[in-house]
């Protein structure tokens, strides 16, 4: 299926969207209409971009917590709620069609990037948590996990917002452990895909290696210019993957 050629173009695929995503999440409006392009049918273009994009995320935390930007122990009991999540998630939309959230997911995109445009302050600083740890990573790993089991879009910007309300982390802060919990997520949803034998190995394989590098390279800009930097880029991802989900629910 794929021919020699179509492997430096997955790579640097792969480095944009480990980038992007490390700064912002939506990696997937990069990845998923390049896999698809090569002809690669839904099932295996998601299933292969979930390899790819553990990749990535696994880079960006790794990067962020050696920062000093993300302490991995807090992070331990919210990434095994998020993993159980995303496997429940999984497991879900075998019985249920998503399609319902295709319509309501953009609406709620639009009012965090709206939000977010119309607080510049928010998260410029870290602010006193509204509610506690245990309470956070219960309600919030189960639930965003869940969803990105279920269906996925947006589940970066979602963890982000997530831990600047409820935890009052700064938006570097927040950024970088919502990849920890992305990690988990895809790690879980890998695990259902992988037996079913629909991930394409040649071309995650070769995307995730790109994704090291373009994880590395965004979380090293998100850690050195801080929130200045990561705002102009959440805002322009969020608007960018709102019209992507406005046009697939909207646009026969």
């Amino acid at each position: 299926m794929f021919q020699p050629w179509h492997l430096p173009l997955l790579f640097l695929t792969g480095v944009a969207a480990g980038f992007v995503d490390s700064i912002a999440g939506g990696g997937g409006l990069i990845t998923l209409p390049v896999l698809l392009s090569f002809g690669l049918s839904p099932r295996h273009a998601l299933a292969t971009n979930k390899l790819q994009a553990t990749f990535g995320s696994a880079s960006a935390s790794w990067h962020y917590s050696r920062a000093g930007t993300v302490p991995l122990r807090d992070c331990l009991r919210g990434f095994i709620l998020t993993l159980v999540g995303a496997a429940v998630g999984t497991l879900t939309v075998r019985q249920v069609d998503p399609s319902f959230l295709r319509r309501a997911i953009p609406v709620l995109l639009i009012a965090v990037a709206l939000y977010v445009l119309f607080k510049p302050r928010l998260g410029a600083e870290d602010l006193h948590p509204r509610m506690g740890r245990g309470v956070f990573d219960l309600t919030f790993g189960l639930l965003i996990g869940f969803y990105d089991g279920f269906f996925g879009p947006g589940t970066g910007t979602f963890w982000t917002m997530a831990f600047m309300l409820g935890l009052g982390f700064n938006m570097t802060r927040a950024t970088g452990s919502a990849k920890v919990m992305n990690f988990a997520s895809n790690v879980s949803s890998l695990a259902f895909f992988l037996p079913g034998g629909n991930v394409s190995f040649a071309a995650g394989l070769t995307m995730g290696l790109g994704q090291l590098l373009g994880a590395k390279l965004g979380s090293r800009m998100v850690i050195t210019r801080g929130t200045k930097f990561i705002r102009p880029v959440f805002i322009s991802v969020v608007l960018a993957l709102t019209l992507k989900l406005l046009h697939d629910a909207y646009v026969k």
